[in-house]
C-alpha cells in the first residue's frame, strides 16, 4: 500500500513537471518554433503510425462563403455526438424535436465505415490579436479535421466522404425549419424561426387576380429545367405596390409559405457597401425570398442624381481636407443603384438558383425605371383599396359567415368610397366576448360612413384650397398687370422728358450761337473803326 501511494506520489510530480514545461513551452517559445516542434512530433508519430488528415474549412473561399460540405459534415456528426462525444451543445430544433444536440468546440468522436475506424475532430483558430472585421470568418476560423490510416486512402476519399456529405444533407432536410432571416454586423446574417400562419387561403383579393399570382408561384418553383434552356438564371422578381394597409407584408409571407421557402429580410441602410451587399448574396442559399420593404424610402434609388454644388473637383479632391458633411456621413451606406442593380441580375446573382426577390413600396411612381423594369422585377403586383371580393374574403375568415342583409349596405359604402383591407380587418375584429357577426358589421358600417363624411370634407376642402390658390394666382397675375402698365406709362413719360429737353437743348444752343456771331461782329467792326484811326 506504501509503494502504491509512493508511485502514485511520484506520477503526480512527474506530471506537475511536464506541466510546468509545457506552459513554459507554450508561453515563451515563439510561434513559428512551435509549429516546427509540432511538425516534427507529428512525423515521428507517423513513422510509426502512418495516417492521413483531411481539413474541412467552414469558410472555403475568400468572400466567406459557408461551405456547402462543411454543413453537411457538421449535421452528419450531430448524428452520431450525442452517443460517442463526451462534450455536446445542444440548439434549439423543431417542435416535434425540441433539442438538437451537437458537437462542441475541440471535441472528438470516432467513427466506422465498412470496418475502418476514423477521427473527426472539431476546432478553430483563434486570432492572437485584436481584430476588427466586418465578417466572422476573419475572427474564429472553424473546420472539421478528419484522420485515418495511410493504407484506407482510397476508401475514405473515394466512398466515406461522399458517404458523409450526402447522409449530412438528407439530415438536413429531415430536421429543416424556415428561417427568418436579417443582416446585421455589416455583411452576416442572423436568423429566427419562421412560423407565420398566412397563406392565400386567407389572404383578401379577388379571386382571379389571387389565381394568377398562385399559378406563377408554383410554375417559378418547377421551373429549375426550363430556366436551364432558356439561359436563364432560376430567379423571378415581384414588385408589390399600392397605400399602406393593403396586405404587402401579408402577400410575402404567403408567397413564402405556398414555396417553402426561407425569408431573407435585406437592410440596405446597414449594408456598407457594394462589396458587402456582394457578400450577403453569396450567404443567400436556393430556395429563398429576398426581401427590400419601402425600398423608396432605404436609399437614394429614385433615379435622381446628387447635386455637384459644393464639391471639390476630382483632380483636386486629394489637395484638400474633407468637407465636414463628408467626414458626417462616413457611416452611413455607401450601396449605388448600379450595385443593387447587379444584385438583382447581375453576374453575381447566378452564384445559387431558386430565388425570388420581392420588392414593396408606396410610391411607385418614384423608383427609377431601371430598377423595376421587366427581368428584373418581372411581376408588377398593385394592392389597392378593399373591393367587395376582398371583403366577402375577410368576413369568412374574422366572422366565418359568407352572406348577410347588412352585406349590400356596405357593397353600396365600399363602392362610393376608400378604406384598406387592414381596416376593415380591424372592424371585423371582435372587441368583446359576446361580440357577434352582426355587431361587427354594424361596427363596419359606422366606419365606413364616418370616412365617407371624412372624404367629402376632404374634398371640399381642397376645392376650397384650389380656389383659393386660384384667386390668389388671378391677383397676383392682375397686379403684375398693373405694375407692367405702370412701368409701361411711366417709360412713356421718362421718354417725353428727354424729348422736350433735347429741344429746349436746341433752342437754347441756336440762341447762344446767334448771340456769339453778333458780339463778333461788333467786335469786328470796333476793331476796323481802330485801325482807321
Amino acid at each position: 500500500m506504501e509503494i502504491g501511494a509512493g508511485k502514485l506520489a511520484d506520477w503526480g510530480s512527474s506530471l506537475a513537471g511536464l506541466m510546468f514545461v509545457w506552459a513554459t513551452f507554450d508561453q515563451f517559445f515563439p510561434k513559428f518554433l512551435k509549429d516546427y516542434i509540432q511538425l516534427q512530433w507529428r512525423k515521428l508519430v507517423n513513422y510509426f503510425n502512418p495516417t492521413m488528415t483531411i481539413i474541412f474549412n467552414e469558410y472555403s473561399s475568400g468572400l466567406y462563403k459557408r461551405s456547402d460540405a462543411y454543413t453537411a459534415i457538421e449535421s452528419y456528426l450531430s448524428s452520431k455526438s450525442a452517443a460517442r462525444a463526451s462534450r455536446l451543445r445542444a440548439e434549439v430544433g423543431k417542435k416535434n424535436n425540441p433539442m438538437v444536440l451537437a458537437m462542441d468546440d475541440f471535441e472528438k468522436i470516432y467513427d466506422v465505415f465498412e470496418g475502418v475506424s476514423v477521427k473527426w475532430f472539431k476546432g478553430k483558430h483563434i486570432p492572437q490579436g485584436k481584430t476588427i472585421s466586418w465578417s466572422p470568418a476573419d475572427n474564429e476560423k472553424k473546420f472539421y479535421e478528419l484522420s485515418f490510416g495511410e493504407k484506407h486512402r482510397k476508401l475514405i476519399t473515394d466512398e466515406y466522404i461522399h458517404y458523409v456529405v450526402e447522409e449530412g444533407k438528407a439530415i438536413q432536410s429531415r430536421r429543416r425549419q424556415r428561417r427568418l432571416y436579417m443582416n446585421c454586423c455589416g455583411d452576416e446574417w442572423d436568423y429566427a424561426v419562421f412560423e407565420h400562419p398566412a397563406s392565400f387561403n386567407t389572404f383578401a383579393m379577388d379571386e382571379q387576380r389571387k389565381e394568377q399570382i398562385v399559378n406563377d408561384l408554383i410554375t417559378f418553383s418547377q421551373g429549375k429545367e426550363y430556366y436551364a434552356k432558356i439561359g436563364k438564371v432560376w430567379k423571378r422578381g415581384y414588385l408589390l405596390y399600392g397605400p399602406p394597409g393593403t396586405g404587402k407584408s401579408t402577400m410575402i409571407v404567403a408567397m413564402a409559405n405556398l414555396l417553402g421557402y426561407d425569408v431573407y429580410d435585406l437592410e440596405l441602410t446597414t449594408v456598407k457597401d457594394n462589396t458587402a451587399l456582394k457578400r450577403l448574396l453569396l450567404n443567400i442559399k436556393g430556395k429563398s425570398l429576398i426581401v427590400i420593404e419601402d425600398i423608396d424610402c432605404s436609399l437614394d434609388l429614385t433615379g435622381k442624381r446628387k447635386s455637384k454644388k459644393g464639391k471639390y473637383k476630382k483632380k483636386n479632391r486629394d489637395n484638400f481636407p474633407k468637407p465636414r458633411e463628408e467626414d458626417d456621413r462616413s457611416d452611413e451606406s455607401k450601396v449605388t443603384l448600379s450595385g443593387l442593380l447587379n444584385f438583382i441580375d447581375g453576374i453575381w446573382s447566378g452564384c445559387a438558383g431558386e430565388r425570388v426577390i420581392v420588392f414593396t413600396t408606396n410610391h411607385v411612381e418614384q423608383l427609377d425605371p431601371a430598377l423595376i423594369r421587366r427581368g428584373r422585377m418581372d411581376m408588377h403586383i398593385e394592392l389597392g383599396y378593399c373591393t367587395v371580393g376582398a371583403f366577402k374574403d375577410l368576413t369568412k375568415n374574422y366572422l366565418n359567415i359568407e352572406s348577410h342583409p347588412l352585406f349590400e349596405k356596405i357593397e353600396e359604402l365600399l363602392g362610393q368610397t376608400n378604406m384598406t383591407p387592414a381596416d376593415i380587418a380591424e372592424n371585423l375584429t371582435p372587441k368583446t366576448l359576446g361580440a357577434d357577426a352582426e355587431t361587427c358589421l354594424k361596427s363596419l358600417i359606422q366606419a365606413l360612413e364616418k370616412t365617407k363624411e371624412e372624404s367629402k370634407l376632404k374634398l371640399i376642402k381642397e376645392e376650397e384650397a384650389k380656389e383659393a390658390e386660384a384667386d390668389q394666382q388671378a391677383e397676383e397675375e392682375e397686379e403684375a398687370e398693373q405694375k407692367a402698365e405702370e412701368e409701361k406709362e411711366a417709360h412713356q413719360e421718362a421718354e417725353g422728358d428727354n424729348g422736350s429737353n433735347d429741344s429746349y437743348d436746341e433752342e437754347t444752343g441756336s440762341e447762344e450761337s446767334k448771340s456769339e456771331s453778333e458780339t463778333g461782329s461788333e467786335e469786328s467792326e470796333s476793331g476796323s473803326e481802330t485801325e482807321s484811326e
